[in-house]
């Protein structure tokens, strides 16, 4: 038997690929499905199963090309009514996969047909649990995003379903299985998931709060549900994605591969509406853009941060790219459902400027400029684009609090006249919020590159300029 967790960083999301005897099962793929079809093919195998734990809201899955490519078939737990021919499992069945098997729980609570998949061996050992978003490393699904499609859940009630699933289900295991979650630290299907992608059921026991043996079911309710902020605005539409269909991946590339001349370029985004994203990096992006271009860079959480950043995922696409990586960005784009990349533009930002067309900038310093000005002038305007509890954490005295995952809110708050001294943790969320706020004629916005962490790392700001939580001071 060969059993491996392919992990994919910038989505915090495994996929697994189990082969036994010359059989192949993939859980929850990515959309792109040829590696798993190479895998596969090197391993002189055929692809018999794609298992699903559950309708994703955080990617578009790749089950639907893979079952077309391979033939392969689509298994869902009890309660799921996809568009789709699938093969309708039932809680406890098992499946044979070669020499082993796999077992069918269903596991209902993050949503109503959340299933788990328990991997024993041919004595019938049990090994593996594949927990998709019932059970991560630290932590459990929130329970709260099946109601964006199904008003009548309310998130109490699917957070009693899921503390029956875990008590009921998944703790009667064996403690020395190992589980394999869908996700790690990052998602934002979960709030304290661990950077661990794997762990023993028996430390989890131990060392996840949810699993408390002791815990009632009113206290986990309370627990889980303490501290949820709301979930990306593309979660329910991924969600509709996976459960009525796509386009093949092969359709998407084809519209976006399309190499556009100076001209052509300018011309499609004056007459389509299409937004222009570039995904150079922030610092590259600073020195010189395209006018009304928005800046989440390829090299760092790229998709979860168009998907909070771009609300309709049917939007039209023009892509501004470093040369070589337009198929990756395309592909990473459709991962979270962005299908409509319309083109991009031949020779990159560069052939732009040559052309001779209008350039915009984003003046950006470093920490220890903006130390210089807050040391003449407590008051400067400081925008701490963080998270609301990496604020609360620690912050410099009198920074406002922007948070990017809220730009609207956030954007409503500042004013448009005012300069403003934008920081994130590290420089990447500050461009983004910077250039989206600079296409919407804030025009007062100066960037600190490296953010939080080298404005401490100055060492010219005292403790008394940062505001600490009590606790940590003790």
């Amino acid at each position: 038997m060969k059993l491996e967790q392919i992990y994919t960083g910038c989505l915090a999301q495994g996929a697994y690929y189990i082969m036994s005897e010359g059989e192949v099962a993939i859980i929850d793929p990515l959309r792109e499905v040829d590696p798993y079809i190479q895998k596969a093919a090197l391993d002189h195998a055929q692809i018999k199963y794609v298992f699903e734990t559950h309708f994703h809201a955080d990617f578009v899955s790749g089950h639907i090309d893979l079952a077309k490519k391979t033939g392969a078939k689509i298994v869902y737990g009890p309660n799921a009514a996809p568009a789709f021919d699938f093969y309708a499992a039932k809680d406890g069945e098992v499946l044979t996969l070669g020499k082993v098997k796999i077992k069918v729980i269903h596991t209902p609570g993050h949503t109503m047909e959340s299933t788990c998949y328990l991997l024993m061996n041919e004595e019938g050992k049990e090994l593996a649990l594949f927990s998709g978003d019932t059970l991560f490393i630290g932590d459990v699904g929130r329970p709260d995003l099946a109601q964006k499609i199904k008003s009548d859940l309310t998130q109490e009630i699917l957070a009693g379903y899921l503390y029956d699933s875990l008590r009921l289900k998944i703790m009667t295991l064996s403690d020395d299985i190992i589980i394999y979650p869908a996700h790690g630290a990052g998602s934002a299907c979960g709030k304290k998931m661990s950077k661990e992608t794997q762990d023993t059921l028996g430390n989890q026991k131990q060392t996840n709060y949810a699993l408390a043996p002791d815990m009632t079911k009113e206290e986990f309710v309370a627990a889980v549900l303490d501290g949820l902020v709301a979930p990306p605005g593309y979660f329910p539409l991924n969600v509709m994605m996976n459960i009525q269909g796509y386009d093949s991946i092969d359709q998407v590339l084809e519209r976006g591969k399309h190499a556009l001349s100076v001209e052509a370029f300018e011309t499609a985004a004056n007459e389509t509406g299409a937004l222009i994203l570039d995904t150079r990096d922030p610092q590259i992006f600073a020195k010189g853009f395209i006018p009304n271009s928005i800046n989440i860079g390829i090299d760092g959480s790229f998709a979860p941060w168009v998907g909070a950043m771009i609300p309709d995922i049917k939007q039209e696409i023009l892509l501004v790219a470093e040369e070589g990586r337009e198929t990756e960005i395309i592909t990473r784009l459709a991962r979270v459902g962005y299908d409509f990349t319309i083109g991009y533009i031949n020779g990159g930002f560069s052939a732009w400027q040559q052309a001779g067309k209008e350039v915009d900038t984003i003046t950006s310093i470093s920490a220890d400029e903006l130390v210089a000005l807050h040391q003449k002038d407590k008051s400067v305007h400081i925008l701490d684009v963080r998270k609301a509890s990496e604020y609360n954490s620690e912050h410099i005295k009198g920074a406002q609090n922007a948070p990017l995952d809220f730009i609207n809110q956030s954007m409503a708050s500042i004013d448009k006249n005012q300069t403003y001294y934008v920081h994130c943790a590290g420089g990447y969320r500050s461009m983004i919020f910077a250039s989206i706020l600079k296409a919407r004629g804030f025009d007062h916005l100066i960037d600190i590159k490296g953010g939080f962490k080298d404005i401490k790392d100055t060492k010219h700001f005292s403790l008394s300029d940062f505001k600490i939580p009590t606790s940590l001071l003790l």
